[in-house]
């Protein structure tokens, strides 16, 4: 571990992090591993055996605290107890493995017992339809926050946060690359919802001229940010893309059907312009910002693997 005086966070190695985990022992099989896995993630037993066991622990005593803290309350002011949610946030970067980050996450938390029933809500359900989209010009800024119905997110986390027993929430489809209409995920009062997406530690800072507006970041207990080199998230949102070129871009339900068709030169040249007009600006502009926000960063090196932990004293 390297204390810093003037930073904000404790930097951890692999090997230190890894020792924190006390005597939790590997809950997941390869099996399991692999279905949580993304297309172009590369997890190993031994990943999760260093990195998230130990944030699993981490996380299990803030629950487990915030839970005590909310009965207190309860007491103190005479009320019966309530159902209150422990809300994660997980960002960073298109194709630096946010979703398997969130996946593995869920299945270790569901595995404790305080808090067996853990929900995974991507923001991709928040986004404009693709008609609103095209409408309003945004098509080619799909993924930065203004493509986002933040009022609706905002909303939807607060009922969550509230305690509504059942909330609602738009399904998206990266198969047709669009809103499902009259699809809807339910939430069902969860003991910890991880909410995962590109924008989720944005808060008022970045509206100076908006003061009172409220962000999902306000409802969050505990952020994470996953953060990689930025030549690195090009290399993966490439191999990612060629992936997808030859699988699910060959259906011919896909919204990016026409792309399966490309030579891999071709696909390398497409993936790389998709990369720097849309996906790169977001990080610059939208994303990179908020990371020192995080009370966690998770930092991967080549293969997606994680090297280096920051937790926020």
């Amino acid at each position: 571990m390297t204390i810093d005086n003037y930073s904000p966070y404790l930097a951890f190695s692999r090997e230190t992090w890894s020792e924190l985990r006390d005597t939790v022992h590997q809950p997941l099989s390869e099996a399991e591993l692999k279905r949580l896995q993304g297309i172009n993630d590369k997890v190993s037993l031994a990943e999760v055996r260093d990195i998230y066991l130990p944030l699993s622990r981490l996380l299990n005593l803030y629950v487990k605290a915030k839970q005590r803290r909310n009965r207190v309350l309860d007491q103190f002011l005479g009320k019966e107890p309530r159902h209150v949610p422990y809300v994660i946030s997980i960002a960073g970067s298109v194709a630096v493995g946010k979703s398997t980050t969130a996946r593995i996450l869920q299945a270790l938390l569901e595995r404790w017992p305080q808090h067996p029933k853990v929900t995974l809500v991507t923001t991709d359900g928040f986004l404009y339809p693709n008609a609103v989209l095209e409408e309003r010009g945004l098509m080619g800024k799909k993924g930065f926050p203004q493509s986002y119905d933040i009022r609706r997110l905002v909303q939807f986390v607060s009922d969550i946060k509230s305690g509504k027993p059942s909330v609602t929430a738009p399904v998206y489809s990266h198969l047709v690359y669009d809103i499902v209409p009259g699809q809807k995920a339910v939430v069902e009062q969860p003991d910890i919802v991880i909410i995962e997406g590109l924008n989720v530690l944005q808060s008022g800072m970045d509206y100076p001229h908006e003061p009172h507006r409220v962000f999902v970041s306000d409802f969050v207990d505990f952020s994470i940010f996953v953060d990689a080199d930025e030549r690195l998230l090009k290399t993966w949102y490439v191999e990612r893309f060629l992936k997808l070129r030859s699988g699910a871009f060959a259906d011919p339900e896909s919204y990016f059907h026409h792309y399966a068709q490309l030579s891999e030169e071709e696909a390398v040249a497409t993936a790389s312009r998709i990369w720097h007009e849309i996906n790169y600006k977001n990080l610059k502009q939208n994303i990179l910002p908020t990371k020192d926000r995080a009370e966690l960063i998770l930092t991967k090196g080549r293969e997606h693997g994680i090297d280096q932990v920051w937790l926020k004293k």
